[in-house]
């Protein structure tokens, strides 16, 4: 995301003058115009492109609103805006929260689901001895095998089949996840925040560093709402200058 517009073009200038003091390429300019982020400019009786401060303000806003909620928003936004269209430009950025706090709330199930393997502990593999087949599993697990097959349905679990025959196996570090899923799903965490524990914990191995991704993926959580906030604040502003709030 490029920085804010610094400054403004004072009165009537040319693109060369916004792209200046915006710090990006003329081109960049043009296309922000194109693509609805800039609102109708004027021209010259020669033909050249007229801005004004209020093109530096919608630039300012829409890169504001491009870092907060992404370009797509952006554009919807302040289309709506230079349309005159409010309703739509709020009904945009309310979606685009609303986004953020799915996010949010995933998070927090998925904390808490890896919470329960944690307090639980390991599952340590049962050395020397060769992968169960699906009914001793399921045994070990305390579920029927219809129950591992589901789970293997949904991309939870990943047995092992047997050469010739076909039959499942499951290895030491299946056998722990299928321990997992069902730690979790006997505690209500819902098969979405199961399957990324289990991607987790696969990919990473370690519960604990599981947690310190978990950690830092709610601190970018907390970045990019900030970066809404701002968003909004300029929107407000822009929103003001151009008269239409009360």
């Amino acid at each position: 995301m490029e920085g804010r517009v610094e400054g403004r073009v004072e009165g009537r200038g040319r693109i060369g003058e916004l792209a200046r003091s915006a710090g990006v390429s003329v081109q960049q300019v043009r296309n922000y115009v194109d693509s609805g982020l800039l609102p109708p400019v004027g021209r010259t009786a020669s033909g050249y492109r007229v801005f004004t401060a209020a093109h530096a303000d919608a630039l300012a806003t829409a890169r504001e609103l491009a870092g907060g909620h992404g370009w797509p928003t952006a554009r919807t936004v302040m289309r709506a805006v230079h349309a005159g269209d409010l309703r739509t430009a709020l009904a945009a950025l309310d979606a685009s929260h609303a986004r953020l706090d799915r996010e949010r709330a995933e998070l927090a199930a998925v904390g808490e689901a890896l919470a329960t393997v944690l307090a639980d502990g390991t599952f340590a593999p049962s050395a020397g001895r060769r992968p169960p087949r699906i009914g001793e599993a399921a045994r070990a697990v305390g579920v029927k095998p219809p129950v591992l097959r589901l789970w293997e349905e949904r991309g939870l679990l990943r047995p092992d089949r047997e050469p010739g025959t076909g039959y499942r196996r499951y290895p030491g570090p299946e056998l722990q996840a299928a321990h997992i899923v069902a730690l979790l799903r006997r505690g209500g965490h819902p098969l979405a925040a199961v399957g990324t524990v289990l991607a987790e914990l696969r990919a990473v191995g370690d519960p604990g560093r599981v947690r310190g991704e978990l950690a830092a993926r709610e601190d970018e959580l907390h970045r990019r709402s900030l970066r809404r906030l701002a968003a909004s604040a300029a929107l407000h502003a822009h929103l003001r200058s151009l008269g239409h709030l009360a």
